[in-house]
């Protein structure tokens, strides 16, 4: 069969913060994809302001550069998609892994492989890609280039890989400085023998499978991911499987439920480094964007009018958490946090408040994110959202909480199914390197979440690395307490492992709530006199309502009380004399942290400009009495 020589289509997959978004800003960079005199940031394919912000890659993108080879033959078209490391996001990972004939395992030469490797392996593993290894970050002081590798070699074997598949060329790599080499340096070092990705570049054209095609057959792209522009309306990313995809034809659209449309494309565009430029053609094995088609979702094919063939539709892992979003029902909804006259007024109106617009946000999500879930709860005003993990649904709630929605949002649950007629559970397999020394805090930690240890090593530098079997229960609320316990130090990442039988009752947090009794404003004078009983939230001048969590308790049951408090005048002192200087400061829980913070019986207020904690019931008198009929049974 005919392939086209001049194209390569490789995926970049690794754990989180191994380095693929900096490898490919060095891709772009010594392919010449840029003139001399343009600024450039770091980490580029992070476009997403939330990405730069917490460092991540949260959706999947490509990228191509036109790669000359030093022999003088002809340019090569490399597409690139770069994906996320983060399993929360596996939905974009296995899309980008439908576009593509092999992929790039990224693995730091310190860290070695992990549990978000050991997922993106086994999807690639699964499509049957074959598979090029680049040990990155070989200059890390700590770095240990050879047992990296055999622990590669053993993921491949643990995950059932074949023959063909294991015998992948090995790239050593300082992608910070794009310096790639076949040769392995010592430990802690750059390679020496070379000063570019020359070598990365070479392996890429000698093992990654140019697209194979057959030319009689009829046209077939397969969509692969969505995006939107001002001008052109949805844009359609495709791969071309089969034939010709030209500007102004007329395509047979194969939607999700078989039924066929006749559509033109109005615009067709292709990816030259950054940007998108418009193009006439494209041929097999072509990534390119097609506008024109309103309605066209993920999955989907674009066929021959003539004889319409449908490509398989993208198949994703199952939800494992949810959570309840809607509307916001607090006594402080649509007011404004900052600003005065017509600012204040100007960024209240421009509140989206409204179970309908709400809803129609969380349609919209839908469309291009293929791994979440929303159903309908018994309110009007509220929607099961269903996910990967707790990180996917706090950035669609950080999301839409930046393009001005408010919103309730309640204590994250796992999704259970039914086996043999008993409730299952998801369960994560939990990895966590820490110092020696923590080992004892960190075993009990995971004794009280029911997590049992399955495998544990020291690598003689001072650290231990444990990986325990633990229900996704458990991990709601773990990484604070984590971080405190190993104070700072220690690094813990999980990953879907299965279902298992239900694990019974797990009390993660045993501390209660101190709660807001009345409406008004925290003064500090009231704030002096609780820090003794807890922990605060807020600081003096915050406004409260009643049911509002202004703190944790020192204790374990909740405890309503007054932050409104004033300091009565007398004759002798002012108000507010001698209370600011014994203040403790405030603990200010970040969206993330409310989150983990949460009990069944609280939720979070999300506004563009705070996040609060509240009972989901606010009047005390009402959560009295519901709490005496629940003793009573």
């Amino acid at each position: 069969m005919p392939t086209r020589n001049d194209i390569r289509n490789v995926a970049i997959v690794a754990h989180v913060d191994h380095g693929k978004t900096t490898l490919v800003d060095a891709m772009l960079k010594q392919a010449g994809a840029f003139a001399a005199h343009q600024h450039l940031d770091d980490r580029m394919m992070d476009s997403n302001d939330l990405e730069r912000e917490k460092g991540i890659t949260i959706l999947a993108k490509n990228t191509s550069v036109k790669y000359h080879p030093k022999d003088g033959g002809v340019p090569i078209n490399i597409n690139i998609i770069d994906t996320p490391g983060h399993a929360d996001f596996g939905g974009e990972v296995e899309r980008g892994l439908s576009m593509v004939d092999a992929v790039v395992l990224l693995v730091d030469a310190s860290e070695g492989p992990l549990p978000q490797t050991r997922f993106v392996l086994r999807k690639a593993l699964q499509a049957r890609l074959p598979v090029i290894l680049c040990i990155n970050k070989t200059d890390r002081p700590d770095s240990r280039i050879d047992e990296v590798v055999n622990e590669t070699y053993d993921l491949f074997l643990d995950l059932d890989a074949d023959e063909e598949q294991i015998e992948f060329p090995i790239v050593y790599a300082c992608a910070r400085d794009g310096i790639a080499s076949l040769t392995k340096p010592e430990n802690g070092t750059v390679p020496g023998d070379s000063d570019s990705l020359e070598p990365f570049f070479s392996t890429i054209l000698d093992h990654v499978p140019a697209p194979v095609y057959d030319e009689a057959a009829p046209l077939q792209a397969h969509v692969t991911n969505l995006d939107a522009d001002n001008f052109l309306g949805r844009i359609a990313l495709l791969r071309v499987e089969q034939g010709e995809l030209r500007k102004g034809q007329t395509v047979a659209w194969i939607k999700r439920d078989g039924t066929i449309q006749n559509v033109r494309i109005s615009e067709l565009l292709m990816t030259e480094a950054l940007t998108r430029k418009p193009a006439e053609k494209a041929g097999p094995g072509d990534i390119c964007a097609v506008a024109g088609i309103p309605e066209i979702m993920i999955g989907e094919t674009l066929a021959d009018t003539e004889n319409p063939i449908a490509l398989p539709l993208i198949t994703v892992d199952e939800p494992a958490i949810s959570m309840t979003i809607g509307t916001n029902t607090s006594p402080m909804v649509g007011k404004g946090g900052g600003g005065k006259g017509a600012d204040a007024k100007a960024t209240v109106k421009d509140r989206k408040v409204t179970a309908r617009q709400v809803k129609d946000r969380l349609e919209r999500e839908l469309i291009g994110n293929v791994s979440l879930r929303v159903l309908d709860t018994e309110r009007p005003d509220a929607w099961e959202v269903q996910g990967r993990g707790e990180l996917a649904l706090a950035i669609l709630i950080e999301t839409m909480r930046r393009e001005g929605f408010e919103l309730t949002v309640g204590k994250p649950q796992v999704v259970t199914r039914e086996v043999n007629g008993k409730t299952h559970e998801p369960v994560e397999r939990l990895t966590i390197d820490v110092p020696e020394e923590h080992m004892g805090p960190v075993t009990q930690l995971m004794g009280i979440r029911k997590g049992r240890m399955d495998n544990m090593s020291n690598h003689g530098s001072g650290w231990v690395r444990m990986e325990f079997v633990v229900p996704s229960r458990g991990l709601i609320g773990f990484r604070t307490e984590f971080l405190t316990s190993t104070r700072g130090t220690g690094i813990a990442h999980s990953i879907h492992e299965g279902y298992e039988p239900w694990f019974g009752v797990l009390t993660t947090r045993n501390n209660g709530s101190l709660v807001a009794d009345r409406s008004g404003v925290v003064t500090a004078f009231a704030m002096t006199n609780l820090q003794e009983r807890g922990v605060l939230f807020c600081d003096p001048g915050t406004e409260v309502y009643e049911g509002m969590i202004v703190g944790e308790n020192s204790r374990a049951d909740d405890m309503d009380v007054n932050i409104t408090k004033e300091k009565k005048l007398t004759n002798m002192r002012s108000s507010n004399a001698d209370v600011a200087e014994s203040i403790v400061p405030p603990r200010k829980l970040s969206l993330e942290q409310s989150l983990e913070f949460c009990r069944e019986d609280e939720c979070i207020e999300v506004t563009p400009e705070t996040v609060r904690i509240r009972k989901v019931v606010l009047d005390a008198k009402d959560r009295g009495r519901t709490a005496s009929r629940a003793k009573k049974g």
